[in-house]
């Protein structure tokens, strides 16, 4: 489990599916994480909801007495909060201030299996990263092997020049939290000489992500 005399994190966002999925692996995996994070007083920052790995990642941190912070634009709120609401919520205006919130109160991302929604949020910090708006670390729970297909796209995507190949480092993927937390702690930002200019300009500008 994470190391609590060592633990540079504060706070992770975990981004994850509204749905539970179709095999109990998955919810399983998001109690697991929620456990870890209360073992290694990491507070749990996520997008608010509680249906599906949503409601179990919370509830897993919440009833080990965690810290919850939920983050929800306004007009989600009937649609993604279902049953009993825990932690503190932070009610926003839209989606992109729902995105900018989660990742000024977080130190590191995990994304657990999800859809559209996850992938979009999870995409959005890579390339923060990428562009150096912000260092922190990103982690995909990669449960029964849920992303393989995905970071396969990502390597396809260094083998065909998209991707700068010291840049595939940035996303970091294990199949269980412990490990993945682990690697996260471990995790050294990639920097280059493109990313440190562009970095330059967002801070400039007032723009960074802290």
């Amino acid at each position: 489990m994470v190391d609590t005399t060592t633990s540079r994190f504060k706070s992770v966002c975990v981004f994850c599916g509204s749905s539970a999925g179709n095999r109990d692996c998955y919810g399983n995996a998001a109690v697991e994480l929620g456990r870890e994070l209360v073992v290694g007083k990491v507070d749990l920052v996520y997008g608010g909801g509680g249906v599906g790995l949503m409601g179990l990642v919370s509830r897993a941190v919440h009833s080990g007495g965690g810290r919850v912070v939920g983050i929800i634009p306004r007009p989600l709120m009937a649609r993604e909060i279902a049953g009993e609401t825990l932690g503190e919520v932070k009610v926003v205006a839209s989606m992109h201030q729902r995105k900018a919130e989660m990742s000024r109160c977080a130190d590191a991302f995990v994304a657990l299996p999800g859809g559209y929604g996850t992938l979009e949020e999870l995409f959005e910090v890579i390339t923060w990263a990428q562009l150096g708006i912000h260092s922190k670390p990103v982690g995909l729970l990669n449960v029964d092997g849920y992303f393989d297909p995905l970071l396969a796209f990502v390597d396809k995507a260094v083998a065909e020049g998209f991707i700068p190949p010291h840049q595939r480092r940035i996303l970091v993927a294990s199949a269980d939290a412990r490990s993945l937390l682990r690697e996260l702690e471990e995790y050294v930002p990639v920097e280059d000489a493109v990313t440190s200019r562009l970095a330059a300009v967002w801070e400039a500008a007032g723009e960074l992500i802290q």
